[in-house]
């Protein structure tokens, strides 16, 4: 596979002052790097000073998103990848090795929905392909970056998760499910590697207009009435809660989310600007986290 050329130093005239300090010397590696919510990601993690590989299937997209990030000053790559697939994956982080040396920050961001329509209608491969991308895909490129970062004691990974992951999602079986697997995935791993000070955790974005919502709009009724109506809404909106998103991958990023792992937090409903005066209480409860909710009888018991 090999590595597109977006990757020139910005020519001089190229806009000054872009860049911030919070990612200054990182290194990033964005999946569904080229639209959506992965684009605009991956832009505010090089406006913080990170340099990006911008990975997805489609070359001309990520290619865009590095050339934006060049005019703007900043360093970036673009690799085509399919994160269900190994070979592809490895690749994608030996080109990010080869061009910067390390990987700092992982966002786990490619996804699909998948088929949509009540489960005795799903099509079994299309079911699949959604659990191998949406999943699998997390698995190959955290287990890809995960050897560099455990070496150097020094990681993030951010995994997006979403609508399905903390209730059910009737008509997005394949969705729900693979998301829902995100959050316990993250819990697993942030324990793993807690002890060599890499950081993994799982965000919900909220809800933004991006072509995944466009599929729910073509499906219609197979949507089913909550789902259709909330696309909609989505389709009205102009996206307002998209720079929370931003800004809580940013931070997810930061140093200034050391110590926090193994959570699930969501950019519009969560106060999670709060938690760096949180963080040593956080670790200690299951606030963020998957729990059973059981009665208090039960817990008194225990």
């Amino acid at each position: 596979m090999a590595e597109c050329t977006a990757d020139r130093k910005p020519e001089a005239g190229s806009r000054p002052g872009t860049i911030g300090p919070r990612l200054k010397d990182r290194v990033a590696v964005v999946t569904g790097a080229g639209r959506g919510i992965g684009r605009e990601i991956t832009l505010g993690l090089a406006r913080e000073g990170a340099s990006v590989v911008a990975a997805a299937r489609t070359p001309a997209e990520i290619e865009s998103t590095a050339a934006e990030i060049i005019s703007r000053g900043g360093e970036a790559i673009a690799v085509p990848a399919d994160v269900s697939d190994a070979q592809q994956v490895n690749a994608l982080a030996g080109a990010a090795l080869d061009r910067f040396g390390r990987i700092d920050i992982l966002v786990n961001n490619a996804g699909t929905f998948g088929p949509i329509g009540p489960l005795i209608s799903n099509d079994s491969e299309t079911w699949v392909n959604t659990i191998m991308v949406n999943l699998v895909g997390t698995f190959l490129c955290t287990r890809a970056v995960l050897p560099g970062m455990v070496e150097r004691r020094r990681g993030k990974i951010i995994n997006l998760s979403g609508g399905g992951a903390a209730s059910s999602r009737p008509n997005f079986t394949a969705y729900a499910a693979s998301k829902a697997a995100i959050i316990r995935f993250t819990e697993s791993v942030a324990i793993e590697v807690a002890e060599r000070n890499v950081q993994v955790n799982a965000m919900a974005p909220g809800p933004v207009f991006t072509r995944l919502t466009e599929s729910i709009l073509r499906a219609g009724e197979a949507a089913g009435t909550e789902a259709l109506a909330e696309a909609y809404r989505q389709q009205r909106s102009g996206n307002p809660t998209l720079p929370d998103a931003v800004a809580l991958a940013v931070f997810l990023a930061s140093d200034e989310s050391d110590g926090l792992s193994g959570r699930f937090i969501s950019a519009v409903w969560d106060d999670w600007r709060s938690i760096p005066s949180r963080i040593q209480d956080l670790a200690s409860s299951d606030l963020y986290t998957l729990r059973r909710v059981v009665p208090a009888q039960a817990r008194s018991e225990e």
